[in-house]
């Protein structure tokens, strides 16, 4: 028998099927150990050697590879074709070797960068050993991450109070949306004027020429400046004759593009489509791993997490012939096209992305896949098939035109261009980024000396724009442009920064939030080399030289770490007074804007003689008087641009209600209609808006899609039971029966189909019962000094630590995978303080109505015996004793705490 591990369920079933008997694939469900998230997981001194923990997830799973593998001939290890599969392969034969689960079994590694059988088939042919310097760059950046994150973060949550994780490749592209902040904030327009005539040929054809000389002088386009000039020019114009001076056609070519990288999936998919990167890549991996064609699961595409613009010969061919047979010998180019990535650091080891069929045209395709598959596999295969059409062949024609008015002598411009042969566009035309469209106007026939007409005139007044803030897309391509971070990690740097808080989503555009602004001015003012734009990409150039085996991995993380710790220990000194006042120098154009009256943007407006400057609270900065206490005013660092007030956006066609945005305690909300609309006792219908959904981007049919959930998706083709779609308070869901699975994206809720729905659910059943309604067993993150083992939690309120039968809330800011053991000490000790959970000290309350008081915590105070009846002290001797007791009890340890609440439970009340 051999043994095959991959990395997901789905792809194990389809490959078991291509084997045959004589395999046995494995799942790992993904990477199945990790860094403890406490300290001490990564050790400088030690040359940073690494302590890795199983997930305990992934225990019983890892448990069933060594199983399988008794008896078994050889270990197939089948993950992915990147850094992370090899890495996980690595992390699997570590683990086999730990429980001594191999004997003499041969150990092969195999890749295939399209889930076919023809690519399996071919993969088993040509094993390999794991590459060790794939790995060894694995656990550089995974080092690296994990250095900058518990060394850096818990300096920013004491240095700056309610702001949260610092990693290291998401600071810079932090930076990048905060810088555009500022550059919009700092903008200053400038009028312009443009005069653009509509002149009539002898043939009477219209066309437009914009005004671009006078006087034998250029005039660009700011050099028309006020009204007055514009005027000026605007009588000139009036009163001349216009003649064409000369028309140049110069003949063009216009390229395609080359086939999809990862970058350039996520950026087309975001413009044509507006999807987040994070969702197109969950969508191009269901792609990866397949559908059923013909009884068979076969992947639709290569694999999605690439840098190469190659594709293998074989599909260029192939696509060659479906170009031929749909567009035409033309449209075929007399040699194949070939593409070389433009990045200096690009890993060219896999294939574009492209279909690994060509001949399944979109069409075909669509009726097997929902919506968003279907679309995101047609872009795929328009893009691929458009790299391999001839060139589009155009004209670009210039008509220079003089206007002479008297002694004057004004010259005018007319530009256009015609398409003579489509080529590629008649396929494809890749989407742009913030750039205005190409003048692709046909002009009229004009020869020179031709006398015009002027039918009319436009003088439009203008004013400069700020530079357009970052959308996804443009945000991901400047991040490839820079060479930072890599293909993989594109789509969860973004989703990190909206998760915190530190960037919102706003009409497709990245709005940096005040708390990323002072986090980045922190970083900018104390590790600035550490978000330097050249000093990132950098290290990412040495990380893809431990891949390619040129330098060692310790050396690299040692240059780093003798800097950076430099750096920690030199702002450890400093007061978190001394870091507020450089923030608020700083981020002074922003935290005090211009007023109205144009009074001292720093006086109190409150007590009229304080300064306003920042300040540190528990939930984070914001501004507030110098004359605290006296004077208590406070106010946010900036105006908050999301709607909060109630907006009606229409109504519904069905009911005839309003459809309103609300903001509730807990957040903005959908709801239909008004309580008066409704019978007494009824209700209006509400739905929560999903999460990073902005209230101001919800319009009425996204609120009427939110309102129709949950949502009947069909019939499960086994029990005929019915699933349903829906959004809960953990996010989207799909249900059959009681299983509930989880899906990846919020707008997957409205159109998933039954072929997905039942997938999911399957998944969920085979990855066992949830735990939802059971104990989180949670993850240990060290030991607390006197209640042994603490471990993190997930609960029906939050996360939270507990150790010894206290719990402790972590509070907001920081994150739950985030936490340090010192953190963790420190909350669980403050909780048992105040008397919290199992380990808490109890105090007496005063006895009501002849009945013994609880003890403080309990959910009832112990049943008084009729035959030991005794005399009760006053109240108030009894309670202040009490109270003493628990406040001693709470000083000395929790553990002293816990020993004494029994006693404490027995004698309460009682003399």
């Amino acid at each position: 028998m051999n043994i095959v591990i991959v990395e997901s369920p789905a792809k194990a079933k389809t490959i078991n099927k291509y084997l045959g008997s004589s395999y046995e694939v494995l799942a790992s469900f993904g990477h199945v150990r990790d860094l403890p998230a406490k300290n001490g997981s990564v050790d400088p001194d030690a040359n940073f050697k690494m302590i890795w923990e199983v997930d305990p997830k992934a225990a019983s799973r890892l448990n069933d590879i060594a199983k399988s593998l008794k008896g078994a001939d050889r270990l197939i290890l089948a993950t992915d074709p990147d850094r992370e599969g090899e890495a996980i392969s690595w992390h699997v034969l570590e683990v086999m070797k730990e429980k001594r689960a191999l004997k003499d079994q041969k150990i092969e590694r195999v890749v295939f960068n399209a889930i076919t059988k023809q690519a399996v088939s071919e993969a088993m042919k040509n094993p390999r050993q794991i590459d060790g310097a794939l790995v060894d760059a694995y656990m550089a950046r995974r080092a690296l991450d994990y250095l900058v994150g518990f060394t850096l973060s818990p300096v920013l949550w004491r240095k700056l109070p309610g702001a949260r994780s610092a990693g290291r490749v998401q600071s810079v592209a932090l930076r990048l949306v905060c810088d555009r902040e500022l550059e919009i904030e700092k903008f200053v327009p400038r009028e312009y004027w443009s005069l653009i005539a509509t002149l009539l040929t002898p043939r009477g054809d219209a066309f437009e020429a914009r005004l671009v000389g006078a006087d034998g002088k250029k005039i660009q386009r700011l050099d028309v400046g006020s009204g007055a000039e514009a005027e000026d020019f605007k009588k000139a114009l009036e009163m001349a004759t216009y003649a064409v001076t000369a028309v140049d056609a110069k003949p063009a070519r216009r390229n395609p593009q080359a086939p999809f990288t990862t970058s350039t999936l996520q950026q087309e998919a975001s413009r044509k489509y507006g999807f987040a990167p994070a969702h197109t890549m969950r969508i191009a991996q269901r792609l990866y791993e397949g559908i059923d064609i013909g009884g068979e699961t076969t992947g639709l595409i290569t694999y999605m997490r690439t840098d190469g613009v190659q594709i293998a010969p074989e599909a260029i061919t192939q696509a060659r012939k479906v170009i031929g047979e749909d567009y035409g010998n033309a449209y075929v180019p007399d040699t194949p096209r070939q593409y070389q990535a433009k990045a200096k650091n690009a890993q060219e080891a896999h294939e574009a992305i492209r279909p690994t069929d060509l001949s399944r045209r979109p069409d075909a395709m669509s009726r097997k896949l929902d919506s968003d598959q279907a679309r995101l596999y047609e872009l795929i295969w328009k893009r691929t098939i458009a790299s391999q059409m001839e060139s589009a062949e155009l004209e670009r024609t210039t008509v220079d035109i003089t206007a002479k008015a008297g002694a004057r002598t004004l010259e005018l411009r007319a530009t256009g261009q015609v398409v003579k042969f489509d080529g590629f566009l008649a396929l494809y035309q890749e989407g742009r980024d913030d750039e205005e469209d190409e003048d692709s106007r046909r002009l009229p026939a004009m020869s020179p000396n031709d006398a015009l007409k002027r039918q009319s005139l436009s003088v439009t007044q203008h004013f400069t724009e700020p530079p357009p803030r970052f959308s996804e897309a443009s945000l991901v391509k400047r991040m490839e442009e820079l060479g930072i971070g890599r293909p993989s990690t594109y789509a969860s740097i973004l989703q990190v920064l909206k998760d915190r808080g530190y960037v919102k989503l706003e009409k497709k555009r990245l709005h940096g939030e005040d708390k990323g602004r002072v986090v980045v001015a922190f970083l900018e003012s104390f590790f600035n080399r550490y978000v330097e734009y050249d000093f990132t990409a950098n290290l990412e150039e040495q990380l893809d030289r431990i891949s390619n085996n040129e330098i060692s991995w310790q050396q690299v993380l040692k240059d780093f770490w003798t800097g950076f710790i430099g750096a920690v220990d030199d702002i450890k000194e400093l007061r978190v007074a001394q870091v507020l006042d450089v923030l608020d120098d700083m981020l002074g154009q922003h935290i005090y804007p211009p007023r109205a009256d144009g009074g001292d943007i720093r006086q109190c407006p409150s007590c009229g003689t304080g300064r306003l400057n920042l300040k540190a609270g528990k939930f984070g900065a914001f501004v507030g008087c110098s004359n605290y206490p006296e004077c208590r005013y406070t106010r946010q660092l900036a105006a908050d641009s999301e709607q909060t007030a109630d907006r009606s956006l229409g109504q519904d066609p069905e009911t005839g209600r309003d459809v309103w945005v609300k903001a509730g305690r807990f957040g903005p909300y959908i709801q239909l209609g008004e309580q008066k609309d409704y019978e007494e006792g009824e209700k209006p219908k509400r739905a929560g808006i999903p999460k990073g959904t902005s209230p101001a981007d919800v319009d009425l049919e996204l609120a009427l899609k939110l309102l129709s959930l949950p949502r009947e998706i069909g019939k499960h083709p086994e029990t005929g039971q019915p699933i349903t779609a829906g959004l809960g308070r953990f996010g989207p869901f799909v249900k059959h029966e009681k299983t509930y699975a989880s899906l990846e994206a919020g707008d997957e809720v409205f159109d998933i189909g039954l072929n997905r729905a039942v997938t999911l659910i399957a998944e969920k059943v085979a990855k066992g019962p949830s735990r939802r309604f059971g104990a989180d067993p949670g993850k240990a993150i060290g030991d607390h000094p006197t209640l042994g083992t603490i471990a993190v939690k997930s609960g029906r309120y939050g996360a939270y630590v507990t150790a010894g039968g206290v719990n402790a809330t972590i509070p907001s800011d920081i994150e739950k995978d985030a936490i340090t053991l010192p953190q963790a000490i420190a909350l669980i000790d403050e909780r048992a303080a105040k008397g919290g959970g199992k380990a808490k000290a109890t105090k007496a309350a005063k006895p009501a109505k002849g009945k013994k008081a609880a003890a403080d915590g309990d959910d009832a105070a112990p049943k008084k015996k009729p035959a030991a009846k005794k005399a009760a002290k006053p109240k108030t001797e009894s309670t202040s004793k009490a109270r003493a007791a628990v406040s001693s009890t709470a000083k000395t340890s929790p553990t002293k705490a816990a020993a004494s609440k029994a006693p404490a439970k027995k004698s309460a009340g009682k003399t």
